[in-house]
């Protein structure tokens, strides 16, 4: 068993109905990957996840919902995440495109820049994102 606060927070979206959406398609197993921002780790000074890393998985209401561990961890430019990621994140994105379009309605929202401490900022296809896989290994509610 995990103790509380054992395990750092995976932590989706903000809380508020998005959260609960992606918390619930990690649930359900559909989905298995997820992209941040570089961006977003150097301004909270946090390292990147790790193959194997174990984290717990947070709902809107901040409970912990899930333990989850890394698969897997590309840093790459947005321009270059593939069909497969886009698939796997679990949202229903039928090509790379849709799921960049969605993905940069979030990355450009008013919250994003607030966090990133940028009111102008924008990706383009040189961006560097962070694109992780992971597989729930217990449940916890």
């Amino acid at each position: 068993m995990t103790g509380p606060h054992a395990l750092k927070p995976f932590l989706l979206a903000f809380p508020g109905p998005l959260r609960d959406q992606l918390v619930a398609a990690v649930l359900r197993g559909e989905k298995v990957s997820t992209t941040g921002l570089l961006a977003e780790y150097e301004v909270e000074r946090e390292e990147l996840p790790e193959v194997g890393e174990r984290s717990a998985l947070i709902d809107s209401d901040g409970r912990e919902v899930a333990v989850v561990e890394v698969t897997e961890v590309r840093v790459l430019p947005l321009g270059e995440v593939d069909l497969q990621h886009a698939l796997d994140e679990g949202e229903g994105y039928g090509s790379v495109a849709q799921w960049r379009a969605a993905h940069e309605r979030f990355w450009h929202s008013e919250e994003m820049q607030e966090a990133l401490g940028d009111p102008h900022f924008i990706v383009d296809d040189s961006t560097v994102v962070v694109a992780e896989r992971f597989q729930v290994v217990e449940r916890l509610a």
